[in-house]
């Protein structure tokens, strides 16, 4: 009679940390670990001894010392007896507002241009190919060069809008003035405002005035009534999924949960415009946007937005021509079709790409110091080094910014991804 007996168990053995399959991936990992660490502790022992060699430490402390030098396109208060902290906070600003100015810009050039190179009409799809390979095959610092010349040489001096017969006037009903010194435009201010009015000693009346609470509390209730806008579409997504009828009014109740709240915020504050005005040799009040943030914005826009189109593109040729034909079916015209069928589904091809063009452009604006604008390449990692001396710690705040800021913008954009793709088991 046979009998069953359990196999004879085997020892571990060294060899296999490289012979098994089961163990040599962990084998390969921890090795490289390994040499990672020590090849990181060399590097550091390095950077010690040198500094010590050179008379110097690592410290952080420059960051409170005075900058002493004047930074021409700012967001926020600041003079020449800030601090290099503050210099370094104001060029972060100035990085992040031509780097959102150019996303949005750039996005929509792009789709539009993507979608007209498909067209039918000849001429129309032609000169989207031109503005394609035209714009992605010459550098960007050209573009910016162009640019920048163009605003300066132009443009009309402030001189020429003075006068009865002058040589230039501004336009959108005397509110904008487009100048060799940069474009006015009217500013937004406030005569209740959060930081407290100034009143004229001789009229009594009071100074509109602008605080950054204001601008914050309007940007909160703006965001505020887009995350309702978007609860209020998918309630009624969702209703109409399951009774086969959308809620009406749905769309006026999403434009009133964003405008609604806003105008509120702008009447209890006293929201007025103030308008640029020719003063003496110049223009004074308004915004002024000089020709550097001008000559940026709008390469980077066009630039990026070259590369966006071909991938627009793409996504569109992507989906199935048979869905276009359905929809045509359908009764739906060209538009309807478009927006409502191709779009979304060439969405989830677009979207990865596009995260990577919008990491770029952010990158991309550190070509600033070309034209003088003043983002964080210039102040922290230009004039704040060359004054302090601290190019090891200044590099690495640098560094550590445009990471910080590129995986922000890569997070944001996969969580977006991730809401629109399909979902499959």
């Amino acid at each position: 009679m046979a009998t069953m007996t359990d196999p004879p168990v085997e020892g571990f053995r060294l060899s296999q940390l490289i012979y098994d399959t089961r163990y040599r991936s962990m084998t390969i990992q921890v090795v490289a670990f390994i040499l990672i660490m020590l090849g990181l502790v060399w590097l550091a022992n390095n950077v010690v001894t040198n500094l010590q060699a050179l008379g110097k430490d690592f410290d952080f402390g420059f960051l409170g010392n005075r900058a002493g030098y004047d930074i021409n396109q700012r967001l926020v208060e600041y003079s020449n007896d800030s601090t290099h902290g503050r210099a370094a906070i104001v060029g972060i600003l100035n990085t992040l507002l031509v780097a959102v100015l150019g996303c949005i810009t750039a996005t929509i050039l792009g789709v539009f241009a993507g979608v007209l190179r498909l067209s039918k009409n000849w001429i129309v799809s032609r000169l989207m190919g031109v503005y394609v390979e035209g714009f992605r095959n010459i550098p960007l610092l050209l573009w910016i060069l162009v640019i920048f010349a163009v605003m300066t040489e132009g443009t009309p001096q402030p001189r020429d809008f003075r006068g009865e017969d002058a040589e230039a006037s501004m336009i959108l009903g005397d509110s904008v003035a487009i100048t060799n010194r940069g474009i006015y435009i009217p500013n937004l201010v406030f005569n209740r405002s959060l930081g407290g009015n100034e009143v004229d000693a001789e009229t009594g009346a009071v100074v509109a005035s602008q605080s950054a609470g204001d601008m914050i509390l309007l940007l909160v209730v703006i965001i505020a009534g887009f995350v309702a806008s978007g609860f209020i579409g998918r309630r009624a997504t969702a209703i109409q999924e399951k009774t086969g009828v959308r809620p009406p009014g749905t769309f006026w109740m999403r434009l009133g949960a964003v405008i609604v709240p806003a105008l509120i915020v702008l009447v209890a504050l006293g929201a007025t415009l103030e308008y640029p005005e020719l003063r003496g040799f110049n223009f004074a009040d308004g915004i002024h946007l000089r020709n550097s943030l001008i000559a940026l914005w709008f390469a980077l826009s066009l630039y990026t937005g070259a590369f966006i189109a071909e991938i627009v593109r793409a996504g569109i040729m992507a989906v199935s021509k048979g869905q276009t034909e359905a929809a045509f079916a359908l009764g739906m015209r060209p538009s309807w079709t478009m927006n409502l069928v191709i779009l979304p589904q060439a969405l989830r091809v677009i979207i990865p790409p596009l995260i990577s063009q919008f990491l770029n452009l952010t990158k991309n604006s550190s070509l600033a110091i070309a034209v003088g604008y003043m983002d964080v390449r210039s102040t922290l990692g230009g004039i704040t080094i060359n004054q302090t001396g601290r190019e090891l710690e200044g590099m690495l705040l640098l560094g550590l910014f445009y990471l910080i800021t590129s995986l922000i913008i890569s997070g944001a954009m996969n969580i977006y991804n991730n809401s629109v793709k399909l979902q499959e088991r």
